[in-house]
């Protein structure tokens, strides 16, 4: 089997650790697809050394995808792509040399499935692991992934591995503003019915900085994306009721789940808008919140908070 790992580049302070990452992979059937956003920074500088190898790829968009359709150039990269397998990593992340190897053993145990997790590591910008994710059982279906991860999990688009010919029967990873849901929604969509292989070894490093997308504060953005995933949910939902896959009790703990992990983004949203734009901005919200399925009363409630809580 044959892996495509892609990196979607923008930012050049990490770049190089990132591709080095992937060259030291013990499982040597590779191909690394490096698509350059754009970037007013030399990343093309960056991965030149590392043309001499005939698996790694650089290409260069014509015209910026931007933060807000960051999706797009993940689709761009998967476009390149060759491999079985696809793992979209970030330009600031780093796999472990025995990433691929670890991964090639698990789908070996499980060739029907459509996803594949990695252990993963927190680490921060001087590559310091300041955390270890849970282990995950060996095996899971789609309603664990989707109940965990709505009650707290972490996860990220580079802990998984995906089988290329899947996304690309769903025309790619799905789109969403920012990417805020979109690793969550092609995770669930792969899940769908058959479930996933967690791999036990570490293999993928995450790394948490200043400059993620994730980390930026554009409030009534993420809510309407909130929304949009919601309704995503939902369709899903509708679907695996009637196909009798798992018992009805179960399929209503899940909603509610994720009924309570929506109605939390939104209001954490609301409240921060309102701690760092001033309370002028209740007014938005409250002439908006009908559509954020929130209660008069839980809008006051907000409104107090954030007068009694600023300093």
């Amino acid at each position: 089997m044959t892996f495509s790992i892609t990196i979607p580049a923008y930012k050049a302070r990490f770049l190089d650790e990132a591709i080095k990452s992937v060259i030291a992979q013990t499982y040597q059937d590779w191909q690394l697809v490096i698509v350059d956003d754009c970037s007013p920074e030399d990343l093309k500088g960056i991965v030149e050394p590392y043309l001499a190898d005939s698996r790694v790829e650089y290409y260069r968009n014509e015209k910026n995808c931007g933060a807000v359709d960051v999706v797009d150039n993940w689709n761009i990269c998967l476009s390149h792509c060759t491999g079985d397998y696809v793992i979209c990593m970030g330009d600031d992340d780093r796999l472990l040399p025995c990433c691929l190897e670890e991964l090639s053993k698990t789908i070996d145990k499980y060739p029907e499935l459509n996803v594949y997790h990695l252990q993963t590591e927190i680490i921060d910008e001087s590559g310091k692991i300041i955390e270890t994710l849970e282990e995950r059982p060996e095996q899971e279906d789609v309603l664990s992934l989707m109940t965990k991860r709505w009650e707290g999990r972490k996860q990220y688009i580079g802990d998984f591995c995906y089988s290329r010919k899947h996304l690309n029967a769903f025309g790619g990873y799905y789109p969403l503003p920012y990417a805020w849901g979109s690793d969550d929604i092609t995770l669930f969509r792969a899940a769908l019915p058959s479930g996933i292989a967690n791999v036990s070894r570490t293999g993928f490093q995450y790394r948490e900085n200043q400059y993620s997308i994730s980390l930026s504060h554009n409030d009534a953005e993420k809510v309407a994306t909130v929304l949009l995933q919601r309704e995503w949910y939902q369709k899903a939902f509708a679907e695996l009721i009637p196909q009798g896959v798992f018992p009805k009790t179960d399929i209503q703990n899940a909603l509610n789940s994720m009924n309570g992990f929506v109605r939390g983004l939104i209001i954490g949203h609301i409240k921060r808008d309102l701690k760092q734009g001033g309370v002028h901005k209740y007014w938005y919200w409250l002439w908006n919140y009908p559509k954020q399925v929130l209660s008069y009363l839980t809008m006051i409630k907000i409104y107090i908070l954030s007068i009694t809580q600023r300093p």
